[in-house]
């Protein structure tokens, strides 16, 4: 290796494999200790790929991590040692390490730590961000990957119609209250059913939204309290395998009996709009223009939008973008929302569309597709009404 930094350029990616889902995904081995992937480059075909880890990790990275070479820090200490710091210490050993390899300059996606562009710098070594570095890789799903997702798309639908079918069967109590075997349906309750669900189908699962009557007013709102007849109630549940990683996310809104004349028209509003975007969907469109397509078809229908936190008290509108890039995380670019860019063959988005009613709660509708040659391929198969008895 040359002792001092020369003109080659190399790319550094940092931080801990287990939260930073994009270096997960460069090397499929997770750890919650501080780690780095060093991209070097080569002078003819593919570059090499040099993983610095914990040094107990390092006899399973060597059996399992996509690398060509695997270090821990102490094999690249600085002249004055290694801190006592795993984070720094692992900071120190990369900037080493390139110093030692003549590399003269580093490119870092938008997700590098800045301790470690601190000591690169240090070193001599002069550090710039290209914010989209490894996105499209990661955008364009593998079949792999579509796989993953299929499937947990389809765990997802699962667990979202045992809620909604849950809510249908349900009696009614005193105050038009939900009961079931005499108890009481809470939002608290139905939740922990459907994360039981998902636990036995092997998926880990962040508090599924919930969320009754103006409760759904907030698009984000986890619900609490009784859940009530004659009210709409969203169901947005989006679980992550806990062994791929790959998430689901599907939202539905169900009304337990008579449905009013205001939410029968807020949702084929929501419908209509759902329906329009996925046929807008295809490679080349960008999210921009798909979600410009929901706003228009909402506003066909005599809705409007407005910005999150000004929701009108008389009236319902949009307060959200279109839609998200799924994938090892649940909300990953591309963005469908003004500005959005545009799409891949291989993206995978959500189209969820929705409306919210201060007086009322809210409405909205979420299916998973995937972006191909000519159009999209739609991952759902759920029923969308709201009547599920």
């Amino acid at each position: 290796m040359a002792e001092h930094a020369g003109h080659r350029r190399a790319a550094v990616h940092a931080g801990i494999p287990a939260a930073n889902m994009g270096m997960y995904r460069k090397i499929r081995f997770s750890v919650m200790d501080p780690a780095a992937v060093i991209e070097l480059p080569a002078a003819a075909g593919r570059g090499e790929r040099v993983l610095i880890i914990r040094d107990i990790e390092m006899a399973r990275a060597r059996q399992h991590a996509k690398a060509d070479r695997v270090f821990c820090p102490a094999d690249f200490p600085p002249s004055g040692g290694l801190s006592g710091d795993r984070e720094i210490a692992t900071a120190q050993s990369v900037a080493e390490f390139l110093r030692r390899s003549g590399i003269g300059a580093v490119v870092a996606d938008r997700s590098l730590p800045l301790v470690f562009a601190h000591f690169i710098e240090r070193a001599g070594i002069t550090v710039s961000c290209d914010p989209d570095l490894g996105v499209l890789e990661r955008r364009a799903k593998s079949p792999d990957e579509l796989a993953h997702l299929r499937d947990a798309q389809r765990v997802t639908e699962e667990a979202v119609r045992m809620a909604c079918e849950m809510i249908a069967r349900a009696d009614v109590g005193p105050g038009g209250v939900l009961r079931i075997e005499g108890e009481t349906l809470t939002s608290e309750e139905l939740r922990t059913d459907v994360e039981l669900f998902l636990r036995e189908e092997g998926y880990d699962a962040p508090p599924s939204i919930i969320a009754g009557g103006p409760q759904g007013a907030d698009c984000h709102d986890h619900g609490s309290g009784p859940l009530s007849t004659g009210q709409p109630i969203i169901i947005d549940i989006f679980p992550r395998n806990r062994t791929n990683l790959y998430n689901g996310d599907c939202t539905r809104t169900v009304v337990h009996g008579r449905v009013p004349t205001e939410v029968a028209r807020m949702h084929e509003a929501v419908a209509a709009a759902k329906a329009a975007a996925i046929a807008t969907v295809r490679p080349g469109v960008t999210g921009d223009e798909i979600h410009a397509t929901t706003v228009r078809t909402l506003r066909a229908h005599g809705f409007e939008t407005a910005r999150p936190g000004d929701l009108p008290p008389d009236r319902c509108v949009l307060v959200h973008g279109t839609g998200h890039g799924v994938g090892l995380e649940v909300h990953e670019p591309p963005l469908l929302d003004r500005g959005g860019p545009p799409l891949v063959v291989g993206d995978v988005v959500t189209i969820e569309p929705g409306l919210y009613c201060a007086a009322i709660g809210g409405v909205r509708l979420e299916d998973m597709v995937r972006v191909t040659e000519d159009g999209c391929e739609n991952f759902g198969t759920l029923s969308e009404g709201l009547s599920w008895g």
